[in-house]
């Protein structure tokens, strides 16, 4: 398994702790999250999606495996909460040292 760069790693800790300001600072200011086949863009709308989707819905994540190549992170995860739960995988293009797109499957 690949480390996982910082601004990943923190929008997870983050996504954990249920600190929302932490989560938000990972990404770029005109970063895209698309959440099967839903975009939100901007962190405004990525705030939104948190807020009902992820911190919001008390959601846990744990890492199982990670794989970097150039600027794009695959990790696999195990998800769990008051939305979904089970495996998945996010898939991160970073830029400089923020996140400016997760595609979440």
């Amino acid at each position: 398994m690949d480390p996982l760069l910082p601004a990943i790693q923190q929008m997870i800790d983050a996504t954990n702790r249920g600190d929302g300001d932490a989560l938000l600072g990972a990404f770029a200011e005109d970063a895209v999250v698309n959440v099967f086949g839903r975009t939100f863009e901007g962190r405004d709308r990525i705030a939104e999606w948190n807020a009902q989707e992820l911190i919001g819905a008390h959601t846990e994540i744990v890492v199982t495996g990670a794989r970097t190549t150039g600027e794009s992170t695959t990790v696999a995860v195990t998800v769990s909460g008051e939305g979904y739960n089970g495996p998945g995988t996010l898939t991160f293009r970073t830029h400089d040292t923020l996140i400016d797109r997760l595609d979440v499957t």
